[in-house]
């Protein structure tokens, strides 16, 4: 009875976490009035924002985010889900970067833009804990392989070049104008940061969807550098290579855990 009791307390957290992230994001964005999130901070946050910013329709996936982790809510609900030790050990962590995810907006809308990174900056660290823990225990199916790795990985990869592009707005905020000089060498060191990063998570896991979702922002990283402001074809073209480099890292690495999980299996 306890374990039992234990398994539905997890699930009504999730639920509860989910609910608060859909109503904080619905605030933030300006669903009840009020500027959207581009005009947020004085305009930080929007694609202009700095070097890192990408292009507007990059923004498009959080749609795709939510609808994956909307699912995830309602399957990990289910009742041969209560017990499950994979969903025992992620999902407190799951439901603490839902929270994040919707204090972020709360807090770029009512609070200050150093704030901001503060709270992207913990989810990140939270999802990259998910990520951690769901490659200590193998997906039991394709509903859990697609809503427990599909979902959190692409929020994981898409939080990953998020927190580049709002601690980027932060520091051109704060920066004097003689970094501006620089700004393509910054840029450029940070885009290779974020190559370790997604490819280490990659290789980690052996899961392709958090490499796409980077591989997504950078794409239209790209874009915005040669189609907007700031204008930076270096930046563009490391941002490339960088996105066709994880994909690579990526489909290796999904090949090389199925050869492994099939000679595990001929043993």
């Amino acid at each position: 009875m306890d374990s039992r009791t234990k398994g539905i307390g997890r699930q009504s957290l999730i639920i509860a976490a989910a609910s608060f992230m859909l109503i904080a994001a619905a605030v933030g964005a300006g669903a009840f009035g009020g500027a959207s999130v581009d005009d947020l901070q004085d305009g930080a946050l929007s694609a202009q924002g700095s070097y890192l910013a990408p292009a507007g329709p990059a923004f498009s996936i959080w749609s795709l985010i939510y609808i994956g982790l909307i699912a995830y809510t309602v399957w990990q609900a289910l009742p041969a889900q209560r017990q499950d030790a994979r969903q025992q050990a992620v999902g407190g962590w799951i439901a603490a970067s839902m929270v994040l995810n919707g204090l972020w907006l709360v807090t770029a809308r009512y609070l200050t833009l150093w704030l901001t990174v503060v709270v992207i900056a913990l989810l990140l660290a939270v999802l990259a804990r998910v990520i951690v823990v769901l490659g200590r225990f193998p997906a039991r199916n394709l509903a859990d392989r697609i809503l427990t790795d599909g979902a959190n990985g692409l929020h994981f990869g898409w939080v990953t070049i998020a927190t580049v592009a709002n601690t980027a707005a932060w520091l051109t905020q704060i920066a004097p104008e003689s970094w501006a000089q620089a700004a393509d060498a910054w840029a450029i060191a940070v885009l290779v940061v974020v190559l370790v990063i997604g490819a280490a998570a990659a290789w980690a896991t052996g899961r392709i969807a958090p490499a796409l979702a980077t591989a997504w922002g950078l794409a239209w990283l790209a874009v915005g550098r040669l189609t907007g402001e700031p204008e930076s074809t270096p930046t563009a073209i490391t941002a490339v290579i960088v996105a066709v480099l994880l994909v690579v890292v990526g489909i290796v690495a999904v090949v090389r855990r199925r050869a492994r999980a099939a000679q595990s299996t001929s043993r």
